[in-house]
């Protein structure tokens, strides 16, 4: 079976790294809209168009389950596309704000999303949800983005320690014991978020919350139901990705911008254990 998988840029590789490791003997089509990226504070209209013309790029490569590995155009065509498709499977992303209220001990839960994401309506349903009983701290992760995206993601880089100056630092200040990752490229600088938190908070137990695992296991209760489906058709070698020897996935990479930064952000960020 094949799986496409789409965000606006480097982002969703965080949950296709997920998906290779709890699902491996599936086939992937990976778009990342780079000429597009962010897509954070573009229209909705802007985002749902560019959903639905990526959606039909791998629809057209014979995919037969989508998943939205971005929060703002989950928030922005989710519903649109499963109208349009309803035979094809959409698993989509939303803030993981039930298991963060779950989890903290503070009664305060930091989110760190993009602009787009924090004024979407599947975020305010949440939030309206399941955070009557905490005190919910929103931050717009200024630069995050675009610190992933130029593959600047050291805990050790300046420009690293200002972004996180200006967007979790409030968070912290604010008793946050538990923050949402409100965006699939945020995961990419967890080690510095966590490094950067040890240092401001030294005594205060802190989680962070990366969504790609749900989303994983959501794909996989939807696409595997019982013992049903083995590994997929296999692509050419030219788009292939061998990845360890009892594992062989087969990924082909497609998108907006340069396809060998697109191949070489993948082999950084997603080292398979």
């Amino acid at each position: 079976m094949k799986i496409g998988v789409f965000d606006s840029g480097f982002g969703g590789l965080s949950v296709l790294r997920e998906l290779l490791q709890q699902l491996p003997s599936f086939d992937y089509v990976y778009y990342a809209d780079s000429a597009h990226c962010p897509y954070g504070k573009k229209p909705v209209e802007y985002v749902r168009e560019r959903s639905f013309f990526i959606t039909n790029e791998l629809l057209s490569r014979g995919c037969e389950a989508v998943v939205i590995a971005c929060n703002t155009a989950t928030s922005a065509a989710i519903k649109e596309l499963r109208e349009a498709y309803p035979n094809i499977p959409f698993v989509g992303m939303e803030p993981a704000i039930k298991p963060a209220v779950a989890a903290t001990k503070s009664g305060v839960v930091g989110v760190l999303a993009t602009y787009g994401t924090l004024h979407g309506q599947k975020y305010a349903f949440m939030k309206e949800k399941f955070a009557e009983n905490v005190r919910l701290i929103e931050q717009v992760g200024e630069g995050f983005v675009q610190l992933v995206e130029a593959l600047d993601i050291s805990p050790e880089s300046e420009s690293v320690l200002a972004v996180l100056e200006k967007s979790l630092r409030p968070l912290l200040e604010a008793g946050a014991d538990t923050i949402v990752l409100g965006c699939t490229h945020y995961p990419f600088l967890l080690p510095a978020l966590k490094q950067y938190s040890a240092q401001i908070c030294p005594n205060r137990e802190l989680r962070f919350i990366d969504p790609a695992p749900a989303i994983a296991k959501r794909l996989k209760s939807l696409v595997c139901p019982a013992n049903s489906l083995v590994a997929g058709a296999a692509a050419s070698e030219s788009s292939a990705f061998e990845g360890p020897a009892e594992k062989k996935p087969r990924i082909e990479f497609l998108g907006s911008g340069n396809l060998i930064e697109l191949k070489l952000a993948f082999e950084r960020l997603c080292k398979l254990s």
